[in-house]
């Protein structure tokens, strides 16, 4: 049987995810997810089901109509019941509430991602006259208060890697796994600070998607693009050390294309990468939280330092909206303006 190219397998898995969760909502709710999987990924699908089963559950236990019935008897009728008032409170209520004897909490950018399900949700039964009313649109999107991008400088990368390649002040447990993994560990991060690609765009890569001959990568975006990213030559050096060493490894089945593998020889995993990245982070700088994610904001930094377009780090961080890239990169505009200033002399000193 032809094994399945990962992003493939994810989407698998996402749908069955789905089906499960789409069973402890109201039946009218599959029919929200029918109209909107051809402009969704599967990933956002499963948050949006989430978000919407929140909803769910905080009217079962304040809405005295619905404490009435189970979740899943709701008619698509309680939707023309909810006043905006009703769903403000509901934004108020999920910054703390217990479930099941665990405390919950949402911060502005959670509860700000529900409201944007719930508007969603909202949308699509009015759009299709299913439902009279949409309150959710009345309910003004919380503020966000940014939070400084954290990356690491140019010297904390340099050390980034030479721990990495080193080993030298891991512990002596972690040095066991380090002689097996050293090339792996390398060609990883190397390539996660010299590309910006995601965590989930890496763990899914073949060995076929690397072209040498070009100096390239094909990967999957989110929400199914195919691209091409291209990587320098110290990406290439530790690619091709890498390589080498890879096919030397029988890999299980179902891993058997897969760049990266685990110690188990199967398919590397997101969270295997986000503790491997935490691991070396933690040699180089105790204070910055450094996830894949924060090196790929490390690489987007540099790109744009370098090149002062935009558009292009946009282009190459897969930013749909270079409004995202913008906003994630303003202080550099700050730095760059205030660069000119050295720049004109009005007298000769």
């Amino acid at each position: 049987m032809k094994e399945k190219a990962y992003h493939e397998d994810v989407n698998v898995k996402n749908e069955v995810r789905l089906r499960n969760l789409l069973k402890e909502l109201p039946p009218f709710c599959r029919q929200f997810f029918i109209g909107i999987e051809a402009t969704t990924a599967s990933r956002t699908r499963i948050a949006y089901a989430y978000d919407i089963g929140c909803f769910f559950e905080y009217l079962h236990t304040v809405n005295p109509i619905c404490q009435r019935m189970e979740i899943r008897e709701f008619p698509i009728t309680i939707l023309d019941q909810i006043t905006p008032m009703d769903i403000e409170e509901y934004l108020s209520y999920l910054k703390y509430y217990e479930k099941d004897g665990v405390e919950h909490t949402n911060d502005e950018r959670g509860i700000k991602r529900k409201l944007a399900s719930l508007r969603s949700f909202y949308r699509y039964f009015f759009k299709n006259e299913l439902i009279q009313n949409d309150p959710a649109i009345k309910v003004d999107m919380p503020k966000i208060h940014e939070k400084n991008i954290i990356r690491l400088d140019v010297d904390e990368v340099s050390r980034l890697l030479d721990e990495v390649e080193s080993g030298e002040n891991l512990t002596e447990r972690q040095r066991k796994y380090h002689d097996k993994t050293r090339q792996r560990d390398l060609a990883l991060m190397t390539l996660l600070l010299g590309t910006g690609i995601r965590v989930s765009e890496c763990v899914g890569l073949d060995m076929e998607d690397v072209d040498f001959r070009n100096n390239g990568i094909r990967i999957h975006r989110k929400g199914g693009a195919e691209v091409v990213v291209y990587f320098g030559e110290e990406v290439r050096t530790a690619l091709l050390d890498y390589m080498v060493e890879r096919q030397k490894i029988t890999a299980e089945d179902g891993s058997v294309h897969a760049l990266f593998l685990s110690m188990q020889n199967r398919r590397i995993g997101v969270r295997s990468v986000e503790n491997l990245v935490k691991k070396y982070a933690k040699l180089v700088t105790s204070l910055k939280h450094i996830t894949p994610h924060k090196l790929r904001s490390t690489y987007g930094t540099s790109l744009y330092r370098e090149t002062g377009d935009i558009y292009l780090v946009a282009d190459v961080l897969g930013h749909k909206d270079v409004n995202t890239t913008r906003k994630h990169y303003a202080a550099l505009d700050d730095e760059r303006r205030r660069s000119a200033a050295k720049y004109v002399k009005l007298r000769e000193v």
